[in-house]
């Protein structure tokens, strides 16, 4: 073989090498950062491959349930009926939404205690637009705000990702 044809078998191969390693890179991280939506009846009839995912959970907050010490926070979460206790241990409070009767949902992993494990709260206060009890009727006087407000961990140096 020649000097330039060796040359481009090495540049080609390096090229490869590089572009699997990126595709292996990308891959590891979708699967990583991959969560799934499942109701608190779906959660409790998976298998045992429930308690490796990542998922998320929506729910009512049940009222009286939230425990607060600094900033590891346990509450319930309930869905037609059904409750799923929940424990979050995040480096940010829970956002001032999250109260008694808001929609929550939390992302993290199932723990075989039967206790959700939570990295990030997402709150929504559902009764913010509701009529107010006793005035038969009325009507919501403004449109219910979209936005949802969330913890995250935050790390060192970037801030804080509160939305």
């Amino acid at each position: 073989m020649s000097k330039h044809t060796n040359k481009y078998l090495k540049f080609g191969a390096a090229t490869v090498i590089i572009l699997l390693s990126l595709g292996y890179l990308a891959y590891t991280g979708v699967q990583e950062s991959k969560s799934y939506y499942v109701t608190i009846k779906e959660l409790r009839g998976m298998d045992d491959s429930v308690y490796s995912k990542r998922l998320r959970v929506a729910g009512n907050v049940v009222p009286g349930s939230i425990k607060r010490t600094g900033l590891h926070v346990e509450f319930m979460l309930n869905e037609q009926g059904r409750t799923l206790p929940v424990v979050y241990t995040g480096t940010e409070a829970p956002p001032d939404t999250f109260k008694d009767d808001a929609q929550a949902l939390a992302e993290g992993k199932f723990g075989r205690d039967g206790v959700f494990h939570a990295q990030q709260i997402q709150a929504k206060c559902a009764s913010k637009y509701q009529a107010q009890p006793g005035t038969p009727g009325a009507q919501p006087t403004s449109e219910p705000n979209k936005a949802i407000t969330q913890a995250t961990p935050s790390t060192a140096g970037m801030g804080s990702s509160s939305k």
